[in-house]
């Protein structure tokens, strides 16, 4: 990707980052028909991060186990993506500040929620998508 490209897409996905609701659609591991769901999310340059409540137990991350490419939608922009379970415990501790942050109001030196503590963490790598 040329920088200017490159640049235009990290600011559009940052833009982004501000909206409430992403939308995820993985392959369903059994029927292989999308599946979507509405999902709080943040965004770190071109990585998008969610938190699973159900964990292990939520159908969208036995999804994305199996068939990790995915979509992304985030108002009118839909960006083709790779899930992968966040592994690395810096960028563990990472999405769950950034998206405590953002939904609950988590600041530096204070308490985080069970979600926040809890939730497993997903990472979706984005490359450019379309526009609508």
């Amino acid at each position: 990707m040329d920088k200017e490209p490159a640049r235009e897409f990290i600011t559009l996905l940052f833009n982004l980052s501000k909206e409430d609701y992403c939308y995820l659609t993985t392959t369903g591991r059994v029927s292989g028909k999308p599946r979507e769901i509405e999902i709080w999310f943040m965004l770190q340059g071109s990585t998008l991060y969610m938190l699973s409540g159900g964990g292990d137990r939520s159908n969208w991350v036995k999804n994305l186990r199996k068939t990790p490419a995915v979509s992304v939608r985030i108002a009118r922009h839909t960006f083709p993506g790779v899930a992968r379970e966040v592994v690395d415990a810096a960028e563990d501790l990472l999405a769950r500040r950034l998206l405590a942050a953002k939904y609950q109001g988590w600041r530096e030196g204070s308490e985080m929620s069970e979600w926040g503590k809890t939730a497993k963490p997903i990472a979706v790598d984005l490359q450019p998508g379309q526009s609508s």
